[in-house]
């Protein structure tokens, strides 16, 4: 079963199809949101608060989320930890 975290205002994700989690802070992934941004493959869920991290996915989507990227790798392990467990 594939297992869902939380990313912030309700809005969840998939864990398996998270190819990356990266801060926003950085030229090179600035670049990749906004060509995102223009291609329409760009998923904002951080409901107008400052984008903190982007979550690169299996098909080619970004996930922008206002929380930090620690905070949801945390929330990633746990539930490859709970899934190991079971």
């Amino acid at each position: 079963m594939n297992k869902l975290i939380h990313i912030g205002f309700g809005n969840i994700v998939n864990v398996g199809k998270i190819i990356a989690i990266v801060s926003p802070d950085s030229a090179p992934v600035k670049r990749l949101v906004q060509k995102a941004k223009e291609e329409g493959t760009a998923i904002d869920a951080t409901q107008g608060r400052k984008t903190k991290a982007v979550l690169v996915m299996e098909n080619s989507q970004l996930v922008l989320s206002a929380l930090l990227p620690e905070t949801i790798a945390q929330r990633a392990q746990a539930e490859s930890r709970d899934e190991d467990e079971a």
